[in-house]
């Protein structure tokens, strides 16, 4: 696993011991970061089921100025803390071991934005409506700001009622759904 484009292009990144974890492939990566920007220029990301964190490291190696990284494991947390370290992020990043729905709503108290919010949680164990109805309720998108869901491909996740306009809608095989929205 690696640092596909930036500022750490190349860079190695450490993968979360054990099989609790599904690595999103360096293939899969350059293509939805070739749909989400190719390339930033400053702004905030929340990478929310962030496993090694490779997701949200790659955002601030495109140009997001600084990323808050969550997940409830504790490997994986020891993992984020281990590549952010590597990569000398310290001072761009926090790092939070918590439940997604407690870790949006303490952000909603903090009165934190994001310009990009990544979504890949463990396939078919977390409710994407109730994540994107909490993420809109508690102001934590700004404004053109884009929310990244990778999901199992059976999973719709057509979201009609809100402000978030869906941009991009595709698979990766039959094993990676991938869901782009844009808040208007």
């Amino acid at each position: 696993m690696r640092v596909i484009a930036g500022k750490f292009k190349g860079r190695q990144l450490k993968a979360v011991p054990g099989k609790t974890t599904r690595p999103t492939t360096d293939k899969v990566k350059e293509s939805i970061y070739q749909m989400l920007g190719p390339y930033f220029d400053d702004g905030m990301v929340l990478d929310l089921f962030a496993g090694s964190g490779s997701l949200g490291i790659e955002a601030i190696s495109r140009g997001m100025s600084s990323g808050v990284f969550v997940d409830k494991n504790p490997k994986a947390i020891h993992t984020i803390k281990e590549n952010i370290r590597l990569l000398k992020l310290q001072e761009h990043v926090e790092i939070f071991r918590a439940d997604a729905f407690r870790a949006l709503k303490a952000a909603a108290k903090r009165k934190l934005k994001f310009n990009l919010i990544l979504l890949d949680p463990p396939y078919k164990k977390v409710d994407y409506q109730k994540l994107l109805k909490y993420i809109i309720e508690y102001e934590l998108i700004e404004e053109n700001g884009l929310i990244y869901c990778e999901h199992d491909p059976q999973e719709s996740l057509i979201h009609d009622d809100s402000p978030l306009q869906l941009i991009k809608q595709d698979y990766y095989g039959r094993t990676i759904g991938i869901t782009i929205y844009k808040k208007n």
